[in-house]
């Protein structure tokens, strides 16, 4: 009895662990293409080369 709750233990924790980690590449995805289009959308500055649009 207690192999086959091991088991069905490591089981759930890898599927936890599967899902979680797809839902990381998801979310990396979308912050890519957020930094992606920030590149496309950002203004000129006062000398007319193109700004920074994030602070650092």
């Amino acid at each position: 009895m207690v192999p086959i709750l091991l088991v069905l233990l490591l089981v759930l924790i890898l599927f936890g662990a599967g899902f979680a980690v797809k839902l990381l590449w998801w979310i990396a995805l979308a912050v890519l293409v957020l930094w992606l289009l920030g590149f496309l959308v950002r203004g000129t500055n006062a000398g007319g080369g193109r700004g920074r649009w994030y602070r650092w």
